[in-house]
């Protein structure tokens, strides 16, 4: 572990380049095309580069148990059972790739996570920058080798529910190939809607940095907690990617709608990071342009005066 949080950035090649935002609008379209496109013209305007949804097979992905269950809160429910429930919110490759259509038009990429190998292998028919696997997933290797082995583009994986070694296991798999420096990024995160930020734990950006800085193609953050006063901190500490839920109205029915963003909160929350990304950089010279008149007007003269006589004494 680094002695300072930032000491690995000093160290390194690292520099801090413009924030790539990630709107995770997720299933936050509650099933409507129209309000899933809503909410991409939202983000863009927002100033995001990225509009994030979610893919499942939900009978590959669950359990016959699991799928003929009552949703564990029946207040956020679609549907009878929780697989009814996630049926309901789920749009097919044809939708998805409507969705990728319409961001181009509109000028915000598309992007989603997959949760198993059908979605998986649907997917990466679509010609996307990258794929998402969630922190659910991200010990489903089967999976994982479609992504590796099949698919172009970045592969993003989250880091909740993960243990050091599981997180470890992902990178060497990616390693076998020889393609975790130059396709994998690694998001630190914290599973929980929403997360107290006691339980942020945002220094784990440093210890990832100190393991995996070498050894992945970059490192990211995904937050699930209220406002946005920490994303900053995310980035300060080399954070590439910033990634927040987001949604037209954190009042929506629905499990993540309370944890996510609204439309003023994003757009100040890209304002906020372009303006630390103007801000983290070292002064060209001793003196800035902007310093000048100040220092003519205000600095202090007698002091150079007195060092001059004492030196002729």
């Amino acid at each position: 572990m680094p002695k300072r949080p930032t000491g690995y950035l000093a160290n390194s090649d690292f520099k801090y380049e413009k924030c790539k935002i990630v709107a995770e609008i997720g299933c936050n379209h509650m099933g409507q095309m129209d309000i899933a496109k809503e909410l991409m013209k939202l983000a863009k305007d927002c100033g995001a580069t990225y509009a994030k949804f979610q893919k499942r097979c939900n009978k590959e992905l669950l359990t016959e148990e699991q799928y003929n269950k009552p949703h564990p809160n029946p207040a956020n429910s679609y549907g009878d059972t929780y697989g009814a429930h996630r049926e309901f919110l789920e749009f097919s490759k044809e939708q998805h790739m409507e969705l990728h259509k319409y961001g181009k038009e509109i000028g915000i990429e598309w992007a989603t996570s997959v949760w198993d190998v059908t979605s998986a292998r649907e997917m990466i028919e679509i010609p996307c920058d990258f794929l998402k696997v969630p922190s659910a997933c991200n010990n489903h290797f089967e999976m994982l080798k479609v992504l590796r082995d099949d698919f172009k583009g970045k592969v993003h994986v989250s880091t909740g529910m993960t243990t050091k070694k599981e997180i470890e296991d992902v990178v060497k798999f990616f390693e076998e190939t020889d393609q975790a420096k130059s396709r994998l990024v690694v998001y630190n995160c914290t599973s929980g809607y929403p997360v107290p930020f006691k339980d942020v734990c945002m220094l784990e950006l440093a210890r990832l940095y100190d393991e995996y800085g070498h050894r992945v193609h970059e490192l990211a953050f995904s937050g699930h907690h209220l406002g946005i006063a920490i994303d900053i901190a995310a980035y300060a500490l080399g954070a590439k990617w910033i990634e927040r839920h987001f949604t037209k109205d954190r009042t929506w029915k629905g499990t993540d709608h309370a944890a996510s963003l609204e439309a003023a909160g994003l757009g100040k929350l890209v304002r906020d990071l372009e303006a630390t990304h103007q801000a983290l950089t070292l002064k060209p010279t001793d003196v800035l342009e902007i310093e000048s008149e100040q220092r003519d007007k205000l600095k202090y003269r007698k002091a150079n005066d007195g060092k001059r006589n004492a030196s002729t004494e």
